[in-house]
């Protein structure tokens, strides 16, 4: 019993440093993606077909469903909203209540949700498989760079998909909340445009698009670094896809939950 209690130290310092070297590569990787992202060199006629393909997988194929779901989910809040507001007298209240709440914190969440299910855990799976078969390492031999034809593509399709989806469902949003409060008047427009851009200010407006390109990246950046992370036996697969999704979503709430705290903290 002492020996195996002066090990307990030493088994959780080599934990918290292999957990700490993996987030490390996390950030690491997410940090070179972004770079190649915003380079012009990586947009070549090869990398933009591996990205186009991404984002017809993760977002154009799923529109029509997106959109449906998008729109089921705000007509509901948006009626839960305005029926409570008006119940406690607050009806002034409620279109402002429903950007915030709506298009501010939960539709982006909900895009990225979407996308991760739809994308993430297949790009998971789909570059464990690669890292497992030696793929990489014959890329390599053959002179091209892996990281920039198959990987960041991916990131790039990946966080252009959250981001699209975010603005298609913020605008359906948008338009069922105007037809929520005030029917199918035009008269509506001022006070509405007014409430909208009271809301939208450009601290608001900044950390929104910080936020859905945040998840964007997170979505394929944290799936592909559990990927490689993999010790190359088949077996161990899907343990690489079950771990990437849990890292995700855990990434996901921290972002959402720093993002509520620097808005109304």
């Amino acid at each position: 019993m002492p020996r195996e209690l002066s090990r307990a130290p030493g088994e959780l310092l080599a934990a918290f440093i292999g957990w700490g070297a993996s987030w490390w590569r996390v950030f690491h990787f997410g940090a070179l993606a972004l770079v190649m992202a915003l380079s012009p060199a990586t947009y070549d006629r090869e990398n933009r077909a591996v990205t186009a393909k991404q984002i017809y997988f993760s977002a154009w194929q799923v529109l029509p469903w997106f959109t449906l779901l998008a729109a089921l989910l705000s007509m509901m809040l948006i009626r839960i909203v305005v029926a409570s507001a008006q119940s406690y007298g607050l009806t002034q209240y409620a279109l402002e209540l429903v950007v915030r709440v709506l298009v501010l914190e939960l539709l982006p969440l909900f895009a990225a949700l979407f996308v991760a299910l739809r994308s993430g855990a297949a790009i998971n799976t789909e570059v464990a498989l690669m890292h497992i078969r030696g793929d990489f390492e014959a890329m390599r031999r053959a002179g091209a760079d892996p990281l920039r034809r198959e990987l960041v593509p991916r990131v790039i399709g990946s966080a252009l998909s959250v981001v699209a989806l975010t603005t298609v469902s913020g605008v359906i949003a948008l338009v069922l909340a105007y037809i929520g409060v005030y029917g199918f008047s035009p008269w509506g427009l001022a006070g509405f445009t007014r409430t909208v851009g009271q809301v939208f200010d450009p601290q608001i407006a900044i950390g929104l698009a910080l936020k859905t390109l945040l998840f964007g990246l997170a979505v394929a950046v944290i799936p592909i670094t559990a990927s490689l992370d993999t010790p190359r036996e088949f077996r161990l697969a899907p343990v690489a896809v079950l771990r990437g999704m849990v890292r995700l979503f855990l990434v996901l709430v921290v972002v959402e939950g720093a993002s509520l705290a620097v808005k109304y903290i």
